[in-house]
C-alpha cells in the first residue's frame, strides 16, 4: 500500500510564494514521473507541472518562469515552488506520482489528497 501526503498549501497575498511539498511511502520499489496537477472551482483539472525520473521538467504555460517542480528521490518527495502567486493561480493542488510496487511489472498513478491554494488581498 502506498500512501502520498501533501503539505504547504494556504492563503497568500498576490505577489507572495508558497512551496508545496509532497511525499509518498509505503511499499514502494521505484517512482517514475512526477507531478502537480491543479482544479480551479468550476473548471476542470489542468496539469501545472511534470518532472520526469531524469529530472526534465514541463510546465503550464501560464506558471512558466514562477513556479519551479523538483524532486528528491532519497525522500520520493516532489516539491512545487510558486512565486509571483496571482489570483488566477487560486485552486486544490494535487501531486500526482508514478509508482512500482514490488512484485509488479508497471507503474501506476497515485494522487495526494490535496492542498487548497488561495491567493487574495
Amino acid at each position: 500500500q502506498v500512501q502520498l501526503v501533501e503539505s504547504g498549501g494556504g492563503l497568500v497575498q498576490p505577489g507572495g510564494s508558497l512551496r508545496l511539498s509532497c511525499a509518498a511511502s509505503g511499499s514502494i520499489a521505484s517512482i517514475g514521473a512526477m507531478t502537480w496537477l491543479r482544479q480551479a472551482q468550476g473548471k476542470e483539472r489542468e496539469l501545472v507541472a511534470l518532472i520526469t525520473t531524469n529530472s526534465i521538467t514541463t510546465y503550464a504555460d501560464s506558471v512558466k518562469g514562477r513556479f519551479t517542480i523538483s524532486r528528491d528521490n532519497a525522500k520520493n518527495a516532489v516539491y512545487l515552488q510558486m512565486n509571483n502567486l496571482k489570483p488566477e493561480d487560486t485552486a486544490v493542488y494535487y501531486c500526482k506520482i508514478f509508482i512500482r510496487t514490488p512484485g509488479s511489472d508497471g507503474y501506476l498513478e497515485h494522487w495526494g489528497q490535496g492542498t487548497l491554494v488561495t491567493v487574495s488581498s
